[in-house]
This record gives structure tokens, C-alpha cells and sequence, in this order.
């Protein structure tokens, strides 16, 4: 009896240490914030998934200029909103994902395992990510998984910035980083909507946004693109770190200037002053001031499916690869240097 009973109990102790043992998976784990050396590339376990959130299995990654400051923690504004004071909250890198259903929770109803999908989710360095159903929409049949991956971050950011500019058919608008992963979206929406486009970029890029459709390309290293000899409609300041009189000096009397980013004005803030500035002149002026802040949600990742399939609008992947998940420490260093042309993609399944 004693005997029974023990084994019994032995076997219930196993079954049930099955059960809570975690499935491990590998991905990129960050335990700090700094340089490429906190990237480490190990295993972890495998995301639970809420009532609300699919699990992903992950074929592809993007990397962009906001999965930096995830990992260097600057500027130091966002550790005091709440991405974690000393070390990221999310201990696996990526936002950026493409890849197949593996399961939904018990609220989802838009997804079914198989599906393939892409959006922004929690952590997509890893070969399993979790994402909330309204960040996810089913993926293009026209994009490979890479490119898809690269999409929905940069994307949506171009396609609210051109929603929230109000661009319009013949208006003339100027694109400040029209080479890297929202800038070269935002050309392609802003011709989509018929305006006139002028890209800025570097000399080793100009032919990539003429490519993509830019009417005109100006060299920022030889061209002062704000100089005032031509006025622009709408302004749209992707990452960058013009002083906002010399941007007022090229825009229209009553144009508007969209405020994307900024990536130079220091540690704290990273180029929000400009913004500050604009809205406290706003009401002095009758130019339009707008500053960007990004949402994330599945209507607009399917209007950008839509964009895709009507072939207005086309991912630039760099390099026309991804790089294997073991080397995102490798490209994020590619992407610091500024080579980047488009956005960069990460394999992370069997391609």
C-alpha cells in the first residue's frame, strides 16, 4: 500500500514539474543598458501569452534608430516613463515581427494558429514573441517574411506622420531622412498621395530615394535644403537636428512642419527642444507645428497591407538580406555608423 501510494506521489511530483518546467527558446537578452556589448545571444523561456496576445513563432526582425534606445536607455527621459530605471523591463530586444502563429489567447478572434502575420510585438529577437492582437495584421502575400518584419514600426510612423501633415495632391513636401526606415515610407505614402517630393539624404543614397519615387533629391553634405529659395508645403523632420528657424525659413506661411524625431540633442531629451520651442510659438503663427507620437495598432498595419498589395509601396530592406540572429550586435553597429539604407532585417527562422 505504502509502496502504491509512494509512487503515486512520486509520479504526480513528476508530472507536475513537466508542467511548470518553462520551454526555453534562443534569443538576444539584455540585462542592462549600454553599448552592443549587453546584446548577449542565449536562451530564456518562452513568453506566457495573456488573454489578449498571440504568440508568434518569429521568422524575421527589424531593427531601427527605436530598438536602440531600448538598449542604450537614452535619452534618459524614457527610464523615468516607465521602459525600467536601471535596465529594460523586457530582458529580450526587438519590437519589429513577422512570423506564423503558434497560439492565441482566449480573447483573440482575428488570428488562428498558421496564420501569417506581422506587427510589433514584445521582444521579437527571439524565436518566439508574444504581441497584443490589436498590434497584428495578417501579412501581405506579396512580402517575403524579412520584409514584412521591417514594416510595421517605421511604416506606421511614416503613415501617421503623412496623415497628420494632411498631405494633399500637388502640395510640395520636403523629407529630412528620407533614406532610413520611416523616411523612406514616408516618400513613398507622400507620393501616393500625389504631392510633390523632395527627399534629403547623403550622397550614397540619393539614387535609392529617386528609386522609390522622390521627384527630386538634394545631398545635405553639399545642398543647403533650407535655405529658403524653395518653400515647401509640408516639412516632414525625420530624426534630425535642423534648427527650427532655419525649417520655418523653407516652409510656406502657412505650412507644416511634423516633427518625427530627434537624435542629437543630448542625453535627456534627444532633439525635443526643438519641439518645446514650436509649441510654445504655435499660437503666434500661422504656420502648423505637429509633433509625432507614434501609436501602434492593427488598423494602420492594414492599411499599409493595403498600400503593399496595390503596389504603392514597397520595404526597403538594406542590404537586400536580413542577418542571422546570432549578429544583431553586428548590425546594430551597422545601423549606429548611419550605413543603413532602408531598414534592416533580422533571420530569425528558416527563411
Amino acid at each position: 500500500m505504502n509502496t502504491t501510494t509512494n509512487a503515486m506521489t512520486n509520479g504526480d511530483a513528476a508530472v507536475t514539474q513537466a508542467k511548470v518546467e518553462p520551454q526555453m527558446m534562443q534569443a538576444i537578452v539584455q540585462s542592462a543598458y549600454g553599448s552592443t556589448d549587453v546584446l548577449r545571444f542565449g536562451q530564456i523561456a518562452r513568453p506566457a501569452i495573456a488573454d489578449n496576445e498571440v504568440l508568434v513563432r518569429t521568422e524575421a526582425a527589424g531593427l531601427d534608430r527605436g530598438t536602440w534606445h531600448l538598449m542604450a536607455g537614452r535619452p534618459y527621459l524614457m527610464r523615468v516613463m516607465g521602459f525600467g530605471f536601471s535596465a529594460p523591463k523586457n530582458p529580450v530586444a526587438g519590437l519589429d515581427v513577422a512570423g506564423t502563429v503558434a497560439a492565441v489567447g482566449a480573447g483573440v478572434t482575428r488570428f488562428k494558429v498558421g496564420d501569417a502575420v506581422f506587427g510589433i510585438g514584445q521582444g521579437s529577437f527571439a524565436e518566439y514573441t508574444k504581441v497584443r492582437e490589436d498590434k497584428l495584421a495578417h501579412k501581405p502575400a506579396s512580402l517575403s517574411f524579412e520584409r514584412a518584419a521591417i514594416l510595421g514600426v517605421s511604416g506606421g510612423t511614416a503613415l501617421q506622420g503623412v496623415r497628420a501633415a494632411r498631405i494633399e495632391a500637388g502640395q510640395r513636401v520636403l523629407v529630412i531622412g528620407a533614406s532610413g526606415g520611416v523616411g523612406t515610407y514616408a516618400v513613398q505614402i507622400a507620393k501616393a498621395r500625389g504631392a510633390v517630393v523632395t527627399a534629403v539624404c547623403s550622397t550614397g543614397k540619393l539614387e535609392l530615394v529617386r528609386s522609390i519615387g522622390a521627384d527630386h533629391a538634394i545631398d545635405y553634405t553639399k545642398t543647403d535644403f533650407v535655405d529658403g529659395a524653395t518653400k515647401y508645403d509640408v516639412i516632414m523632420d525625420i530624426g534630425g537636428n535642423t534648427p527650427l528657424g532655419r525649417l520655418r525659413r523653407a516652409l510656406t506661411p502657412t505650412g507644416t512642419l511634423v516633427f518625427v524625431g530627434g537624435e542629437n540633442g543630448g542625453d535627456w531629451t534627444a532633439g525635443f527642444g526643438r519641439l518645446l520651442t514650436a509649441l510654445m510659438l504655435s499660437p503666434f503663427v500661422k504656420q502648423r507645428f505637429v509633433p509625432l507620437g507614434a501609436r501602434e495598432h492593427h488598423e494602420d498595419l492594414e492599411e499599409l497591407a493595403r498600400l503593399i498589395e496595390e503596389g504603392k509601396v514597397s520595404p526597403v530592406l538594406d542590404r537586400d538580406r536580413g542577418w542571422p540572429l546570432q549578429e544583431v550586435p553586428a548590425a546594430m553597429e551597422h545601423l549606429i555608423a548611419g550605413r543603413v539604407r532602408g531598414k534592416i532585417a533580422i533571420r530569425v527562422g528558416a527563411q
